[in-house]
């Protein structure tokens, strides 16, 4: 899998142009495909693909196993004959070029809800059999989180309607002594899974079939709009695949509290009798955030997840795997050690480092996995121990190139001081674009990048690609944006800023043909170019 020289693009594809306010797995992910192979690309990196969560966030997502509905092309629903054109008019003015999420959700989901009404009333032989494989296969997940956002939108309706003040009374009794009357109206509102009735709450078994069973219409709808978006996406993928590009995904390490993940496994992760976490992650300060950044992820309980063989760690891999070639593993370092916060504390400089399952989990996973074609994000505060163990493991660690100037001659993230195991970028969705990385950058960086390059900083993104593709590394991967020669407006996110994220989406009419040319320039000098 890391044997030969690639290069590639970040790019997640709700940045791909669309008329809907965001990007899809429709024509012009395709068309992404076809610039890629023309530029003489084999890789297409993304980010996680699963439900954004808060401030939007595909690290915050309500499941580490479901797709992102959003993603759904309403074209490809027209294709399929479970929507009209007319359904789809008329489309809004969805303002700038950035994504507005509440516009996107207003104008997508009802037409969601059409085309599954349309598949309910007249349901074409074919689809259904699909649909019910589809429902077999991910068993093992899929009915929990049908069920878990089946009773959110019940609870959320009710509360929306005033019919759960009693409930809202006992939970605030519940929790007066580690929450503020704010986060309680939060939790409530949101109808959050630690604010149901407590046998719902828990998971109960028997509550659960009941449940099930009063929410069926709901749960089956939820079902096949994760149908709708594998099938889009599969094809995207085997698109991608016949064209030999592979495609990079993403698992963020953590799941978000109020998740199905977390609802349905209550015992993998470290709660109280509450089901309220005693301990979430974060990270301390470091190059991003003076303050640390407060993830607020609840924290897994590894001995627990070790008495199961790492089973739903290995169910979740699994399947990623399925809907991408190559796998990044964010925050890697957590695997060796991760930073504890206390639940409640205001910020993560108060923490405590504590050992994760180690080489152990790694293992277990090959054993049932076979190789695993992951590539661990080890960025940040890095130890020895951490380096230890992603080279007991095999995996390519990851070299930016933002990081690597300043006033240490052998930083590691320079060209001259990697290895061939190592996936280089220019920066990744975190940083700045490279031309807002100069223009923010200290004269000592820009000194030193000129210098190492030999330029005169007039033309940085590129300078940057061409020392990427350069690099001893195995993979070369550049952000669109650098591709593209964006400005920093144009970065996709700001670490340790709750809003205004996650919004980027390029325009054809950004993609000069030069920019094709030179990737496939590029790629074919440093002996990247995919079929040469």
């Amino acid at each position: 899998m890391f044997t030969k020289r690639k290069s590639g693009v970040l790019l997640h594809p709700t940045s791909l142009p669309s008329p809907y306010g965001i990007g899809d797995l429709g024509d012009n992910a395709f068309l992404f495909v076809d610039q890629l192979k023309k530029g003489g690309q084999s890789l297409w990196q993304i980010l996680p693909l699963c439900p954004i969560g808060y401030g939007n966030s595909p690290y915050q997502s309500i499941s580490a196993f479901a797709g992102n509905i959003l993603l759904i092309s309403p074209d490809e629903l027209v294709k399929a004959g479970l929507l009209t054109e007319e359904d789809l008019a008329p489309v809004p003015d969805f303002g700038g070029p950035d994504t507005d999420y509440d516009a996107v959700k207003a104008y997508k989901l009802p037409l969601l809800r059409k085309a599954y009404q349309n598949f309910q009333n007249d349901p074409e032989e074919s689809t259904l059999a699909d649909f019910e494989a589809f429902c077999q296969k991910n068993q093992y997940w899929l009915e929990d989180y049908a069920l878990f956002l089946a009773l959110k939108a019940y609870f959320t309706a009710r509360r929306n309607q005033g019919k759960e003040a009693e409930e809202f009374r006992l939970f605030q009794q519940e929790t007066v002594d580690f929450l503020t009357a704010e986060e309680q109206t939060a939790y409530f509102e949101s109808a959050a899974w630690c604010t149901w009735p407590k046998a719902i709450r828990r998971h109960n078994a028997q509550t659960v079939k009941k449940w099930t069973r009063l929410l069926a219409a709901r749960i089956r709808e939820e079902e096949f709009y994760q149908y709708l978006f594998s099938a889009q996406w599969q094809a995207v993928k085997e698109y991608a695949n016949e064209n030999d590009i592979q495609i990079i995904g993403d698992a963020p390490i953590f799941v978000a509290y109020d998740s199905a993940d977390v609802w349905a496994n209550q015992k993998l992760f470290q709660l109280d009798s509450k089901g309220f976490p005693t301990v979430v992650s974060g990270v301390p300060p470091d190059y991003f955030c003076v303050e640390g950044q407060l993830w607020g992820n609840p924290l897994y309980d590894w001995k627990a997840h070790k008495k199961t063989d790492y089973q739903w760690w290995t169910d979740r891999i699994r399947k990623s795997l399925e809907d991408v070639d190559i796998l990044r593993i964010d925050h890697f370092r957590a695997f060796e050690s991760y930073w504890e916060v206390a639940f409640g504390a205001p910020n993560a400089i108060q923490g405590v480092w504590k050992k994760g399952p180690g080489m152990d989990f790694f293992r277990t996973l090959e054993k049932e996995l076979g190789k695993l074609p992951l590539i661990a994000e080890d960025l940040g505060i890095i130890t020895d121990e951490v380096r230890a163990l992603r080279k007991e493991a095999g995996f390519p660690g990851m070299r930016v190139l933002q990081f690597a100037f300043g006033n240490d001659r052998n930083n590691a993230y320079l060209p001259h001081s990697c290895d061939f195991n190592s996936i280089m970028y220019t920066g990744t969705h975190d940083n700045n674009t490279s031309r807002g990385w100069y223009a923010e950058a200290t004269e000592e960086e820009k000194d030193h990048y000129r210098r190492y390059l030999n330029v005169d900083g007039s033309n940085v993104a590129w300078d940057l690609i061409r020392l990427a593709f350069a690099s001893p590394a195995v993979f070369a991967i550049v952000p669109l944006q650098d591709v593209l020669n964006l400005d920093g407006n144009s970065r996709m996110n700001t670490p340790g800023i709750a809003g205004g994220n996650w919004g980027f989406r390029f325009d054809w009419s950004q993609w000069d043909e030069g920019f094709t040319q030179g990737l496939y320039y590029l790629a074919t000098l440093f002996g990247r170019c995919a079929g040469i």
